[in-house]
């Protein structure tokens, strides 16, 4: 069964970046789309970027585009999320989940990760 661990969250400073790292074992991801999705304190899970099984079409919220790439390394059975420009509105428990690509909401992914904590303050 497909299992996911994400890594490379912590506490940055407004303005600083991080890279988020999901790595997938069990069984290779290809065929799936991977989604990052996050959860602030009290607000339900929302989604931040998806990319299709291909790694040609990808989806952004609005609030990650133009500071936030999401991409895939299929060799690797790995996938990042970069980061810039953060700031406190980002701080979030950020979850990586595979499944369909479709519309890159939460109901389309079957498998999720345990979530990696990022926090931006000064």
């Amino acid at each position: 069964q497909l299992q996911l661990v994400e890594s490379g969250g912590g506490l940055v400073q407004p303005g600083g970046s991080l890279r988020l790292l999901c790595a997938t074992t069990g069984e290779p991801m290809a065929g799936r789309a991977i989604g990052w999705f996050r959860q602030a304190p009290g607000k339900e899970r929302e989604r931040v970027s998806c990319i299709d099984p291909s790694a040609e079409f990808t989806i952004y919220a609005d609030s990650a585009k133009g500071r936030f790439t999401i991409s895939r390394d299929f060799a690797k059975n790995q996938a990042y999320l970069d980061m810039n420009g953060l700031n406190l509105e980002d701080t979030a428990v950020y979850y990586c989940a595979a499944g369909a690509f479709y519309s890159c909401q939460p109901d389309d992914f079957d498998y999720w990760g345990q979530g990696t904590q990022v926090t931006v303050s000064s």
